[in-house]
């Protein structure tokens, strides 16, 4: 899903130039509607079938309404999801990047890094803002294209620029700070 969550932006829209939009949005909103049940049957967590729902829900609305504007707003809407997972995380003290962090790091943390990425999840808040943000302004003020190239491909440089600036800063001053 991953992978097909950067094509979705830049496919549909080079199929809307080749197809009637109506045709293009059904073709979506079918594809969801399987990968939606996929993910039911294979009974994942209720927080893997949100998007899946979304996309199902807003690919309907913008079926019934015919509307393009509907369609730009899905990266939006997961945008701002992430944004608020970050902010409850942070305001309820869940440490989602010490989790992430953990999982995939698999040397033990020290005391100090582990302090730190507890820190961490409010950066996020920041960094997600930032990307509803630009989303907000690429849906609303540029071209379809545009919206196609950032919606696919350029909330991840944002996203892995963030990303590898936390870590340096983390390697060179943040750990640091915890240590005194």
């Amino acid at each position: 899903m991953k992978f097909a969550n950067i094509l979705f932006a830049p496919m549909f829209v080079l199929l809307i130039h080749y197809f009637e939009f109506r045709l293009v949005i059904l073709t979506y909103l079918i594809m969801a509607i399987i990968y939606f049940v996929y993910m039911y049957i294979k009974k994942s967590a209720y927080k893997e079938l949100v998007v899946p729902s979304l996309y199902v829900v807003i690919l309907s609305i913008a079926y019934y309404f015919s509307s393009m504007e509907t369609v730009k707003y899905i990266p939006v809407t997961l945008s701002s999801i992430f944004f608020l997972m970050f902010v409850d995380s942070h305001f309820n003290k869940k440490y989602m990047i010490l989790g992430f962090t953990q999982k995939f790091y698999k040397k033990e943390l020290k005391k100090e890094e582990r302090e730190f990425l507890k820190k961490g999840d409010l950066y996020w808040v920041g960094v997600m803002l930032v990307n509803t943000l630009v989303h907000l302004y690429v849906v609303n003020f540029t071209s379809d294209v545009v919206w196609a190239f950032y919606s696919s491909v350029g909330w991840y440089v944002l996203f892995f620029g963030a990303l590898i600036a936390q870590i340096v800063y983390g390697k060179v001053y943040g750990v640091k700070v915890h240590i005194r």
